[in-house]
């Protein structure tokens, strides 16, 4: 049997979906049918949850049960405090995040039940705990006091205040928000298709998602974020960038933080939002030197290769000037993407068929 093969499944299509769409011939991400870069201007992460989820953006009435329900939420089992203190100084605190959320499971009384209500309501209750599991398991890893979420803040600013210690100003509280707005779906990158994947078994959200972080810890993927901003922690300044830039490219070395198999000859429209955003936190403290370094990284980047910063270019230096420590930026992205992950999974439930591709054989010969 002849099996057509092409290698890392570019511009394969493998499943149909409601959800998002990255058409890049009108460059627009597509969310439920609206332009999630014209959405970041005026909506909050919230709505993004709830459009993803309800298939519609939510009333001023549906927001605020939202923020009221995942407020109430965020606690999460002091069983997974004691199972955080176990582990040594050195597991990285997305093997953290995926160790808790499969512990999740075993509080759900209802985990055999893969209905669409029974999933929204899962989903709502990760997106409430998940943020309190990554700040206090991160804190609890680096022996610094765990901080308890506070009922009166924001869905965004809680989750900063639960990892810096500070409660953040509304320039920053909005900055963050805008950054889990970004990243909260992005059509079927590999860590949904992973998601998607598990859940064609039948299997649960929570393995679904516990295989999505497994799939965002390298840094291929989700993992871009840390390695750019160790990159420029390196460098210190512009020309110290310039000079690494330009060796990593003479070894032929892979620069993380450029490219992306969708995004080809243009800026990641997400990624210029981001790069606003730290231009407004760098004119808040009066240092542009991580501005200046990105904008001539960009340069030789695209005068040398062609290639142009994807979202985690900017998204790094962004949470750097929040004070959130590097290891958490991965983890932040998935807590961010769970809304989307969550509405995939439900998708697929709804209207499954098991994943069962073919290979292209190239072993040795046979009769």
């Amino acid at each position: 049997m002849s099996v057509s093969f092409v290698h890392g499944l570019e511009n394969v299509v493998v499943s149909e979906t409601e959800i998002s769409f990255l058409d890049t011939e009108i460059e627009k991400i597509v969310i439920r049918g609206l332009d999630l870069i014209e959405l970041s201007s005026t909506y909050s992460y919230l709505d993004i949850v709830h459009l993803l989820l309800e298939g519609e953006l939510p009333n001023e009435t549906e927001r605020l049960i939202l923020q009221k329900e995942l407020s109430e939420k965020q606690s999460i089992p002091e069983e997974l405090l004691q199972v955080f203190s176990i582990f040594s100084p050195d597991y990285h605190p997305m093997d953290a995040q995926r160790t808790g959320v499969s512990i999740l499971a075993n509080y759900d009384d209802q985990l055999d039940d893969n209905s669409v209500a029974t999933n929204k309501q899962r989903a709502y209750q990760l997106l409430a705990q998940l943020p309190t599991l990554t700040a206090t398991s991160y804190r609890i890893l680096n022996n610094q006091e765990v901080i308890s979420p506070l009922k009166e803040l924001s869905y965004s600013a809680n989750f900063l205040y639960m990892i810096t210690g500070n409660i953040p100003s509304e320039e920053e509280e909005k900055i963050f928000d805008k950054s889990l707005l970004l990243y909260s779906e992005h059509e079927m990158p590999n860590s949904t298709f992973a998601a998607r994947v598990i859940a064609s078994t039948n299997s649960d959200l929570y393995s679904s998602l516990t295989g999505a972080v497994g799939s965002l810890k390298g840094n291929l993927h989700g993992g871009a974020n840390e390695a750019v901003m160790h990159l420029l922690n390196e460098a210190g300044d512009v020309k110290n960038f310039e000079t690494i830039l330009y060796k990593k490219l003479q070894n032929k070395e892979k620069i993380m933080g450029f490219g992306h198999r969708v995004y080809m000859k243009k800026m990641d429209p997400r990624a210029e939002i981001m790069k606003q955003s730290l231009a407004s936190l760098c004119r808040h403290d009066g240092d542009y030197t991580l501005l200046e370094m990105c904008e001539a990284g960009e340069t030789i980047m695209r005068e040398e290769k062609g290639l142009y910063p994807n979202l985690d270019y900017y998204a790094a230096p962004v949470y750097w000037k929040l004070n959130i420590p590097i290891p958490l930026y991965t983890p932040i992205f998935f807590c961010s993407r769970t809304a989307g992950l969550s509405a995939h999974v439900i998708e697929q439930h709804d209207n499954n068929r098991i994943f069962r591709p073919r290979v292209n054989y190239i072993g040795k010969q046979y009769k």
